[in-house]
C-alpha cells in the first residue's frame, strides 16, 4: 500500500470531500421545481390530454369518421362508432382509452381534417381508470377546458401539419388548415356589435 493511500484512509479524505460537497449543495439554489406552486412552461407541441376540436362555425366536432386515426394507432386505444345516414357517414361516438395511449400523436398527424389534438394540458390524473376513457362528449369538453386557459383567441397544433413531410402529400383540407378560432363565430360577432355600440 502506498503512502498516499494510507494518508487518505487515515484522514478519511474521500469522506471529507463528500461532506464538503453535501454542505456546499445545502446552501446552493435548488434546481427542483416546487410543483404545484411552480410550474414549468409547457412548450408548443407538448402531447397531453386528448381532445376533439370543436368547429368554430358549427360548434360540433370536426371528425368525419374516416377511421385513419384508429388504423394508425399502435396501441389500439381509439374506437369509433359510426353509421350511415342519408348516404353520409355520421360519427355516433368517439372513444379514446387514455391509459393505453403512448402519446405518439400519429392519430393527430393522420387526421385529414385536423379534428383531433393532444393538448398541452397535462394535469388530468385520476383515481379510477374508467375516468381516463374519454367519449365524444368528454373529448369536446376537454377541448373547451383547454381553450379557456389559452391567452390567444386562436390555436394551431404543430402536428396538424407535421414538419419534414412534403405538403403536397397532405389532403387538401390539411393543407388549407389554419389556426382554429377559439371563440365561436356568433360570439365574435356579438362582441363586435357590443363594441360598436360602446363607441
Amino acid at each position: 500500500m502506498r503512502f498516499g493511500e494510507v494518508v487518505r484512509k487515515i484522514f478519511m479524505i474521500e469522506i471529507l470531500k463528500g461532506l464538503w460537497l453535501t454542505l456546499r449543495m445545502l446552501f446552493s439554489k435548488p434546481v427542483t421545481i416546487q410543483y404545484p406552486f411552480e410550474r414549468r412552461k409547457v412548450h408548443e407541441g407538448f402531447r397531453g390530454r386528448h381532445a376533439l376540436v370543436r368547429d368554430p362555425f358549427t360548434g360540433k366536432d370536426k371528425c368525419i369518421g374516416c377511421m385513419r386515426c384508429t388504423t394508425v394507432c399502435p396501441s389500439r386505444c381509439i374506437h369509433i362508432k359510426r353509421e350511415k345516414t342519408e348516404n353520409k357517414m355520421v360519427v355516433i361516438d368517439y372513444i379514446i382509452e387514455a391509459s393505453r395511449c403512448i402519446y405518439c400523436a400519429y392519430c393527430v398527424e393522420a387526421c385529414p381534417v385536423c379534428a383531433l389534438v393532444l393538448t398541452e394540458d397535462y394535469e388530468y390524473s385520476q383515481y379510477k381508470i374508467e375516468n381516463l376513457v374519454f367519449d365524444k362528449e368528454r373529448l369536446l369538453k376537454n377541448w373547451d377546458e383547454f381553450t379557456k386557459k389559452l391567452e390567444k383567441d386562436y390555436y394551431f397544433n404543430k402536428f396538424w401539419q407535421p414538419p419534414g413531410i412534403d405538403p403536397s402529400r397532405w389532403p387538401k383540407t390539411k393543407r388549407e388548415q389554419g389556426p382554429i378560432q377559439i371563440k365561436r363565430v356568433e360570439e365574435i360577432k356579438r362582441e363586435g356589435i357590443d363594441e360598436s355600440h360602446g363607441h
